[in-house]
């Protein structure tokens, strides 16, 4: 079995090549606009990005999708989900967190024409419990209520690569992003018997410096939300460890000081569990319901969720959509592996930057061992989807179709009556060639990639005219230049826009 993937590159020179306009028009060619039936409530699964990171989709994509969506008789809402408390200082651990954290980055109703909403409730506990008996290592998820309850979901995803997740595609993109906070404990293996961190991280208590020689050490304690870290009077650290949810709040604390080492099965189990939680997406919304496009723009080494955004480590990609979310993480990997790394990115940086090299179990992953196709071969095992596909390239639309929608009248219907209530050029000025400038200047000389040819000049000492001389007088200047100013302007300086 063979998928089809629908693909338009990221090159651009018109109004119907436009990453927003492609965007739009491999959603129609992926026949994902047939999805969309008169009423259906629109679920559109964005990552938002997290505080201060910058490489997330703009906006604007959403936007014109949820624009799309109700030109299709659909109503569209744009949503995230609540984080775990992966990070000490996290930004979108609850609802208030992620709308504001959003509506920063521009996610709100203003700019998407839409409601923006977080899909999970406030704490992260309003959720659709599905079975997946189906599933390689999950037998249930946890999937956000708003997205459950929505008709239609389409998966609108950033391309890019994931400390834990290796890559963060569409298979990410519901297996993580559209689960509830609940939803992404079962999915990162809290309490889990063999993979949770409780049992699978090896601990090293000895590594901790003591009080004095670590000024920070209270967060130690502090970056856990069940308290199980104790700093003791005599500098021992301890942690109850058989109760770990696996939150990962503790992770970018203590690895750094070799408190922890880093466990691969742990994260080789999160991304076989992704695609897992992928699936259960898929049943609860319906398995003929759900669409994806994958912007593959801006392709960070790391998650949206960091909070901040590394040089990109491959040119942009391109488009994407499919109905098969497998096939079109296949696609983007493989369109990245082709592609030339970015010098000065972290692929040049770790040595995977010719064409032809896997770019993601390194430039991507956290740790050293975990690939880039765990949760794309999972996904194919739980029946999800198909790595074979069939990438069709999408011709272009149409620059009509795509020209400014408010108004569609060209220019002169649009602005004769204006201008002449309003003109903006001050034809009354200097024998109607409007403003006060020189003829002729030398632009050669200005043009060098070593500097200008001719000297700088101080337009305190008097006006220059272009070709290196000085020529003191503004009525020599004005008779130079063959454009004589009104009196007014003789008077001063010439007037500013009324």
């Amino acid at each position: 079995m063979t998928s089809k993937v629908y693909f338009m590159d990221a090159r651009s020179d018109s109004a119907d090549t436009s990453l927003i306009a492609k965007t739009l028009t491999v959603f129609d060619a992926a026949g994902l606009d047939k999805l969309v039936n008169e009423g259906d409530v629109v679920a559109i699964k964005v990552h938002c990005g997290e505080w201060n990171s910058s490489a997330y989709l703009r906006p604007v994509y959403a936007r014109a999708l949820a624009d799309r969506i109700k030109e299709l008789g659909g109503r569209p809402f744009v949503c995230d989900t609540t984080t775990q408390t992966y990070n000490p200082y996290g930004s979108r651990a609850t609802e208030l967190d992620l709308l504001e954290t959003a509506s920063r980055n521009g996610f709100n109703a203003t700019t998407l024409n839409c409601p923006f909403i977080c899909a999970d409730g406030y704490v992260g506990t309003s959720d659709y419990r599905v079975d997946i008996p189906e599933g390689y290592i999950l037998k249930e998820a946890f999937v956000a209520q708003a997205i459950a309850a929505a008709d239609v979901m389409i998966a609108l995803t950033h391309f890019k690569g994931h400390g834990m997740g290796v890559i963060g595609g569409a298979l990410k993109n519901l297996g993580i992003g559209a689960q509830s906070k609940r939803g992404k404990f079962n999915v990162h293996m809290g309490r889990h018997p063999k993979y949770g961190a409780g049992d699978a991280i090896d601990f090293h208590p000895e590594s901790f410096a003591g009080k004095e020689k670590d000024p920070d050490w209270t967060i130690l304690e502090d970056c856990c939300p069940l308290s199980l870290f104790e700093v003791t009077d005599n500098d021992e650290l301890k942690w109850e460890r058989e109760k770990c949810i696996n939150c990962l709040g503790c992770m970018g604390i203590m690895n750094p000081r070799g408190i922890f080492r880093p466990n691969l099965e742990n994260f080789d189990a999160t991304d076989a569990a992704i695609a897992d939680g992928a699936l259960g997406v898929v049943k609860a919304v319906g398995p003929d319901r759900v669409g994806f496009v994958t912007v593959a723009v801006d392709v960070s080494p790391k998650c949206d969720c960091a909070g901040f955004s590394d040089v990109p480590i491959v040119p942009h990609l391109g488009v994407f959509a499919s109905t098969d979310p497998v096939a079109i993480d296949q696609a983007c990997v493989d369109a990245a592996q082709h592609a030339p790394g970015i010098p000065g990115s972290l692929a040049e940086e770790v040595g995977v930057d010719a064409p032809g090299d896997r770019k993601f179990d390194l430039a991507g992953s956290s740790i050293e061992g975990a690939s880039e196709q765990t949760t794309i071969n999972t996904a194919v095992v739980n029946g999800l989807g198909v790595r074979e596909h069939e990438l069709i390239h999408v011709e272009r639309a149409g620059a009509e179709k795509f020209r400014f929608p408010l108004d569609r009248r060209p220019t002169r219907q649009r602005f004769a009556k204006l201008f002449e209530k309003f003109q903006p050029f001050p034809f009354d000025r200097y024998d109607t060639r409007g403003f006060n400038r020189l003829p002729e200047v030398d632009l050669d000389a200005v043009k060098g990639h070593g500097g200008p040819t001719v000297d700088p000049h101080s337009h305190a000492d008097a006006p220059y005219h272009g070709d290196g001389a000085w020529h003191p007088g503004m009525e020599e200047a004005a008779g130079h230049s063959g454009m004589n100013p009104t009196d007014s302007d003789k008077a001063g300086t010439p007037a500013g826009d009324d």
